[in-house]
């Protein structure tokens, strides 16, 4: 590699719950991407940027392709797929822990059309052994023309160091897009937002699946230096509705606790959180509701 500062898109693609979301997180050093078990947690495309002495590598973080079943997921699946023609490398992720099956067959094939190096990244490492890697990247290469593959642990940051210069190497010569200091563009509204449908899904666990949507409609500074920040979580029915704020509303409090801590951390200053539910029905089939909680399809395609 030369001397001369290299920059460029690194796009993020694979299945929901392949790491994606962790990886980046570890890879700017900071979260910027929320994380959780369940798979599709990830709904809009994240930008994360990575600014080394001689380089700046700008990930963008996408839904796990899968086959959609209503509005939402048609949203999602178009995020990444307009993803690939935009960056200058892909980052194929994987789970290694599982036996590829359709769903990796699905995206082998929408790889095949792109332009660009693949980049495979075996990710989850620390929970295969060697020989399954082997057999992974064995998998892999026979049904896609790679240009690299790396085995990774983005929990616990095994293989990560040389990663960012394997893809800088397939980088061309630019400017520096961002100030060296940032790892996100997403405004603050939306990073809030994202935290606390976190902590919802972390906290309700297989009771409320993807149904929520948390909308920040208000953020104003207050006299005694504290944030006060108004969010609403939005459910599709009723019963929901009553397990998020659970028995005596402890559930609610807990969520509002947790993104509280969290959302201080990120900001260093105090807030003030005041959470509430509102139930739209059947919002992830609806467009035009899906267009007032943020997701529309007409400003990506």
């Amino acid at each position: 590699m030369s001397g001369e500062f290299r920059s460029g898109f690194a796009g993020l693609i694979g299945r929901p719950n392949a790491g994606k979301s962790t990886l980046l997180n570890r890879l700017v050093g900071q979260k910027v991407a929320i994380m959780s078990a369940k798979p599709q947690t990830t709904r809009n495309k994240i930008l994360g940027v990575l600014t080394g002495a001689a380089y700046q590598i700008v990930f963008l973080d996408t839904p796990g392709l899968h086959k959609p079943h209503h509005q939402l997921g048609e949203y999602m699946v178009t995020v990444a797929r307009n993803t690939l023609d935009e960056v200058d490398v892909v980052l194929y992720v994987v789970d290694a822990a599982e036996e590829p099956g359709a769903g990796e067959k699905y995206i082998i094939a929408q790889l095949q059309a792109v332009a660009v190096p693949v980049i495979l990244v075996l990710n989850k490492m620390d929970l295969v052994a060697g020989p399954t890697l082997v057999q992974r990247e064995e998998f892999f290469r026979a049904r896609l023309d790679v240009a690299a593959v790396r085995a990774v642990s983005a929990l616990d940051g095994t293989n990560l160091d040389t990663l960012p210069e394997l893809i800088v190497s397939y980088l061309p010569p630019g400017p520096q897009y961002y100030p060296p200091e940032m790892v996100t563009d997403q405004p603050e509204k939306f990073v809030m937002a994202e935290l606390i449908r976190e902590k919802v899904l972390q906290t309700t666990r297989e009771e409320v699946p993807h149904a929520v949507a948390v909308v920040v409609a208000e953020i104003v500074a207050r006299p005694n230096g504290y944030l006060y920040v108004d969010a609403v979580i939005y459910v599709e029915r009723d019963s929901q509705k009553g397990i998020i704020i659970g028995a005596g509303g402890q559930r609610l409090k807990e969520i509002g606790g947790q993104a509280r801590r969290e959302i201080e951390s990120l900001l260093g200053s105090k807030i003030f959180l005041n959470l509430r539910v509102r139930v739209k029905k059947n919002w992830r089939r609806q467009e035009l509701t899906l267009r007032q909680l943020g997701y529309d399809r007409r400003l990506i395609q």
